[in-house]
């Protein structure tokens, strides 16, 4: 199918290998030479980049949640000294002709862009996960794919995830803004707070109120599923095989002039575009997404805000993941009701491990209070991200409920006893949101009352830590 820009009119395929002025210029090679570039990445590789992080995404749709809801999930899985925030931006209209600031490069701004909130790491612009005010919720995971990571300073996966949910009214909507800036600017850049080169492709689970999309990528090309019910996880690797609902109009033209494909038999894309020897994480990434499969199976058709928490927390699988230098750094669950007068709830964590860490309820309203105790310090121009070159020096980004939860896992590793004590009053309270989020939601509490829930739930949580 023929897929088109954002706010304009012309095919992908009219634009395939345009390429922005600060981009690598890989695109605009002749075909043999970008061959010879690809076969320099496969000799190369194993030096030029490590394995990608880990995450995992989830959805559940009717009839696979026990409620007419949409259930979505995900745990963001980091380098487990990275400081995760969480940030709400209101709605707003943007001058004809500015840009935007993103990460590493600018790019044009659109007029209109709605409200969201978004857990991120701190010292990037895009967004691990997030949500906008029009139901729209958006994580990705890496991974690696036989196209090549092209070296240079491009828009993050997590920047698109950002940029999905601050243009698009609908998961799909979404999905074409990602897909349409993925051709425009590419995809690209350092991927975590440190000189140590490390980049990935992205995969994306796009959810809103009716349906759900996974966008999975290879450096610019792309393909898309649809999901209209039951239940679907995402991890770091390659899913859609030949159950194809959209896709790049180049991307069967390009795997057979990779040689990757004969063109001849079912088209299958997973196999396709996976890497030939994928590194350890990925193929560790394999039992991952088994156990999530698995997890979602066992509750097909119970699916409820409760069940996602307690397979984001679950460390058998190693969802809950705590493994070298990497740990799930942020974890959030959405409920996005199918009717439309009932408002969306996004839960977060702000803080590592779901497993010891509490689910805090946010609801989209007029003036929300801010919250800046999840939010971190800003560093301005002086940001060691900022200057160049980047990552020369570490600042320190912890937000005041991260420092305090730092303590309390102190406390909880020390003094067992009285750490576990605190924390069984904080599932409490976790609890006690989920029962008022299910009586609003079932017309017993009006809704209006609970659009400082987060600002509330983040103040408590901190004063019993302190």
């Amino acid at each position: 199918m023929s897929c088109l820009w954002p706010d304009e009119t012309r095919p992908l395929s009219t634009v395939l290998w345009i390429s922005p002025s600060r981009d690598s210029g890989f695109y605009n090679l002749p075909l043999f030479s970008q061959l010879a570039v690809r076969s320099f990445h496969r000799k190369h590789k194993h030096r030029m980049a490590q394995a990608p992080v880990s995450c995992d995404c989830f959805v559940s749709l009717p009839p696979g949640s026990r409620d007419d809801q949409v259930i979505f999930g995900k745990n963001s899985d980091r380098p487990r000294d990275e400081v995760q925030e969480v940030v709400y931006h209101p709605a707003a209209s943007h001058p004809p002709g500015s840009t935007l600031e993103c990460t590493y490069i600018q790019i044009p701004q659109v007029e209109k862009t709605y409200a969201v909130v978004l857990s991120k790491p701190a010292w990037l612009w895009g967004a691990e996960m997030g949500a906008n005010d029009q139901g729209v919720c958006i994580g990705n995971e890496a991974v690696w794919t036989r196209e090549p990571v092209v070296p240079g300073e491009a828009l993050l996966g997590m920047d698109l995830v950002r940029l999905g949910l601050e243009r698009g009214d609908s998961a799909w909507v979404a999905l074409t803004v990602i897909t349409g800036l993925l051709e425009q600017h590419g995809q690209g850049g350092q991927c975590k707070e440190d000189p140590e080169p490390f980049s990935y492709h992205n995969t994306f689970l796009l959810v809103d109120r009716n349906e759900a999309w996974v966008l999975e990528t290879a450096g610019r090309l792309w393909v898309a599923q649809k999901v209209s019910e039951g239940v679907k996880n995402i991890s770091n690797q390659l899913t859609i095989q030949t159950e194809i609902s959209a896709e790049h109009p180049e991307l069967r033209s390009m795997a057979k002039a990779q040689g990757w494909w004969d063109g001849q038999g079912e088209f299958n894309f997973s196999q396709v575009f996976s890497p030939e020897n994928p590194p350890a994480r990925m193929e560790l990434a394999k039992k991952r997404y088994n156990g999530g499969t698995e997890l979602l199976q066992q509750h097909d058709g119970t699916v409820t805000a409760e069940v996602m928490m307690s397979i984001l927390r679950d460390k058998p699988s190693g969802i809950c993941m705590d493994s070298g230098g990497f740990c799930t750094t942020g974890s959030m669950v959405s409920v996005l009701p199918r009717d439309t007068s009932l408002p969306c709830i996004h839960f977060f964590t702000a803080t590592p491990d779901p497993s010891r860490s509490i689910f805090k309820p946010f609801i989209f309203s007029d003036c929300p209070t801010p919250v800046l105790r999840v939010v971190s310090p800003q560093f301005g121009p002086n940001d060691p991200v900022r200057k160049q070159p980047r990552f020369q020096g570490r600042v320190d980004r912890r937000h005041d409920l991260y420092k305090a939860h730092q303590v309390a896992l102190s406390i909880m590793e020390t003094k067992p006893n009285e750490g576990l004590a605190v924390y069984d009053i904080l599932r409490d309270l976790e609890s006690q949101c989920l029962s008022e989020i299910s009586a609003m939601l079932g017309g017993e509490i009006p809704g209006d009352e609970l659009g400082d829930l987060f600002f509330d739930c983040v103040d408590t949580e901190i004063k019993f830590y302190q």
